[in-house]
């Protein structure tokens, strides 16, 4: 019998149709809800297929320590997993993450080091490398493993397939470009007709998590040939996309989903006919108590566009 534990748990999430929100009568829009996956988020995939592979190859080892530079929901994906083999880990975070974000990762066990992003993530990530070289200890890489493509080639991708064989747009959001790579080539597979979309955050002189192209860092992971289109949402148009989604849908997303969304709709005006299919990371109970509507809540400092809600 299978070992029934987190790395058995993560994928198959559910599909479903957003119904009441699509701008054209002959346009359907569907979401992956990746917040069903153990630790509540889309990384949960990319954090099991990296870890074996670790493992595979020998590099990483028991009693190891995993270091990895996140904004929260890979750093928390990697914990859970962690738990299971008995792995330690350290994540590399930027101070600008969202309310709750530092709590959750201590709960996790997790021993946070901060560090001032530049360029992106590039800060954190070099920082990362730099902690894993000297103490000998296991660096994931989420941004540059292959792993993290192919966990959405081999996963992602086919369990959309499976239950809608026709997608005529797909919507990500790019972040390490391992979704919208990974999935997007699997989609043009079956259709090379599939429109690809990327949505990026504002540019910005603060952290965004979900990567503005235009700081200077181009994920490794990602291929551009692959995108047909690409939307830059800002955060406040996020927030409003999540919270019309809960009013409307009756799902609750978290910030990056409600980006991925504003997008969608975009695409959808677009179009006389066809499937939108868009993956929404996590829901958004993990962010609750810094939502801007939540007026009783105390507020992240500076305006949405301050805070790394991806």
């Amino acid at each position: 019998m299978e070992r029934l534990d987190f790395f058995s748990a993560v994928g198959n999430t559910p599909l479903v149709e957003l119904a009441h929100l699509s701008p054209e009568k002959d346009v359907r829009l569907f979401a992956k809800l990746e917040g069903n996956n153990p630790s509540g988020s889309i990384k949960d995939r990319v954090a099991s297929y990296i870890i074996r592979s670790g493992e595979e190859k020998g590099e990483l080892t028991p009693g190891q320590t995993i270091v990895e530079a996140s904004t929260g929901n890979m750093a928390l994906a990697l914990a859970a997993a962690a738990k299971q083999r008995g792995y330690k880990m350290l994540a590399v975070v930027p101070p600008q993450v969202a309310p709750g974000i530092p709590d959750l990762l201590t709960l996790f066990g997790v021993e946070i080091t901060w560090m001032e992003p530049r360029l992106g993530m590039l800060g954190p990530i070099e920082e990362a490398q730099r902690l894993a070289t000297e103490n000998g200890w296991w660096f994931a890489q989420q941004f540059a493993n292959p792993a993290n493509v192919q966990a959405h080639y081999e996963t992602t991708g086919p369990e959309i397939l499976a239950v809608l064989p026709q997608v005529d747009a797909f919507v990500a959001g790019i972040g390490t470009g391992g979704t919208v790579t990974g999935v997007g080539r699997r989609l043009k597979e079956q259709n090379p007709n599939t429109i690809i979309v990327g949505v990026e955050p504002k540019f910005g002189e603060r952290l965004q998590g979900l990567r503005s192209l235009e700081e200077g860092y181009i994920p490794p992971l990602l291929d551009m040939s692959l995108l047909d289109r690409r939307f830059i949402v800002d955060s406040p148009s996020a927030l409003d996309a999540v919270r019309r989604l809960v009013e409307v849908e009756g799902i609750f997303a978290g910030i990056s989903s409600g980006a991925v969304l504003h997008a969608a709709l975009r695409v959808a005006e677009g179009m006389d006919s066809g499937n939108v299919v868009m993956t929404f990371a996590d829901q958004g109970w993990k962010y609750v108590n810094a939502f801007p509507w939540m007026s009783h809540q105390e507020r992240p400092e500076g305006g949405p566009d301050d805070v790394a809600w991806w």
